[in-house]
């Protein structure tokens, strides 16, 4: 049924108007009345014991029929591949925008740091303050990917959706985990915070050292659940098959020839029969007053 409606819907309506130039065809102005004409000589219909949906296109050129039937399953195809049907389909697709939004992030992110130590020269940190940049960065990019889990389970579950509680308390949990770390003044180096051992300008390089990792780190989770989300979705798509391409048809669909000849045959023994009825009655009436004329002499004489 879902796939039935997509053929009629006004987006594969559109494309096949546009393929077969119908709006010269059908002469007419107005794709409304050009879908309309087109939606009328479409039928499509499904068979619910096996799934198989039967579709048929009627045309004055066989052939052009034939294409345009096969240009709905191509269309339908196109369609139904650039939607996200089912639930994996949808979270495929947040993730999908999410990774490419981080690629162009980390981008930005590796040409800054170059710029800068272009302009200023190389830094070398210590290992414990590189430790600590990618733990941060990497706490950070774990809720980030759990936030966008989140909004994706949020899309289609209620707040009482066991799945979204349980990544609303791990979110929790990360953002308790990197508080601590972030505010450990007394634990170790935190290379974010003014320090008599890192100069001012070795502060903005950490700064944005830790902001490449970051984008780093969200980019390698995120490619990890999109490939996850790509393989569910495969698993649990329809795939649209054809079992039989449309061919030009080897008889007309309509006007039936036969059903003519024979509505056509019963017509003419109708009108022949109220023709010869109809001149019966005048022949009977011209001799009726034909003979009223004969004995109106009869008598004047």
């Amino acid at each position: 049924e879902l796939f039935v409606a997509m053929l009629k819907s006004r987006t594969v309506l559109d494309r096949i108007v546009d393929r077969f130039d119908l709006l010269k065809l059908y002469k007419t102005r107005y794709r409304q009345d050009a879908r309309q004409t087109l939606l009328e000589s479409l039928s499509a219909r499904e068979d619910r014991k096996n799934g198989v949906i039967s579709l048929m296109v009627e045309d004055k050129d066989p052939k052009r029929a034939a294409d345009m039937a096969n240009a709905f399953v191509e269309e339908l195809k196109s369609l139904a591949g650039g939607l996200a049907i089912s639930e994996a389909g949808q979270r495929r697709m947040f993730f999908d925008e999410q990774l490419r939004h981080t690629k162009e992030s980390l981008a930005r992110a590796e040409e800054e740091i170059r710029d800068f130590q272009q302009r200023t020269g190389v830094f070398q940190i210590d290992a414990q303050a590189r430790a600590i940049i990618e733990g941060i960065a990497r706490l950070r990019a774990g809720i980030a990917v759990k936030e966008v889990e989140a909004k994706v389970l949020r899309s289609f579950a209620t707040a009482q959706n066991p799945d979204l509680q349980r990544v609303e308390e791990e979110i929790r949990a990360l953002r308790g985990e990197l508080e601590k770390v972030e505010t450990s003044k007394g634990h170790g180096f935190d290379p974010i915070m003014a320090s008599g051992r890192v100069p001012a300008m070795g502060t903005e390089y950490l700064r944005k050292l830790r902001q490449l990792k970051y984008n780093e780190t969200l980019y390698e989770l995120l490619s990890k659940q999109y490939e996850l989300a790509k393989l569910d979705e495969a698993r649990d798509a329809v795939v649209i098959q054809v079992i039989d391409r449309a061919v030009p048809p080897e008889r007309k669909s309509s006007p039936k020839r036969g059903a003519i000849i024979v509505v056509s045959t019963i017509l003419g023994f109708l009108l022949s029969a109220w023709f010869l009825s109809v001149m019966e009655v005048r022949k009977a009436d011209r001799a009726e007053r034909q003979e009223d004329r004969i004995e109106r002499k009869d008598e004047s004489g």
